[in-house]
């Protein structure tokens, strides 16, 4: 009888350590590229290629000013958000997009207060700039 109330409290110990995380916390780890890009944002370093991947948090309208532009707000795994402005007049638009729909990309991170922006995420033609791309569900836009 007197193991009983030990019973009791490994059961719950094994409970608890057994209980789903918060959502937060089910994020995957910050990648390398995570990491570099946070370091980039808090370095206010611009002009750098990166790769990445992301889950969209906002879609946001086309920027038409000059080149028309699709944006929207990805969040790292990190918890850092990105602009990303791909170039639609080169590219091909992503159409379909919705907000928790995952997102890989490849283009050049410019510095801004809000966490920094992505854009290149398309081929160049003239082979001046390296290439850029978005991946989204299997399909590669450039």
């Amino acid at each position: 009888m007197r193991s009983l109330p030990l019973v009791f409290i490994l059961l719950g110990v094994s409970v608890l350590n057994c209980s789903p995380t918060p959502a937060r916390a089910q994020n995957p780890p910050p990648s390398e590229s995570d990491r570099v890009l946070r370091r980039a944002f808090e370095q206010r370093t611009s002009n750098l290629q990166v790769e990445g991947r992301g889950v969209v948090k906002r879609i946001l309208p086309d920027d038409n000013d000059g080149s028309k532009h699709q944006r929207f707000i990805l969040e790292l795994g990190s918890g850092q958000t990105l602009l990303i402005a791909h170039n639609v007049d080169v590219a091909q638009r992503i159409s379909g997009l919705r907000k928790g729909d995952k997102v890989a990309f490849r283009g050049e991170y410019d510095w801004n207060p809000e966490g920094g922006v992505i854009h290149w995420t398309h081929h160049d033609s003239s082979g001046r700039h390296p290439s850029g791309w978005l991946k989204y569900k299997g399909k590669t836009y450039r």
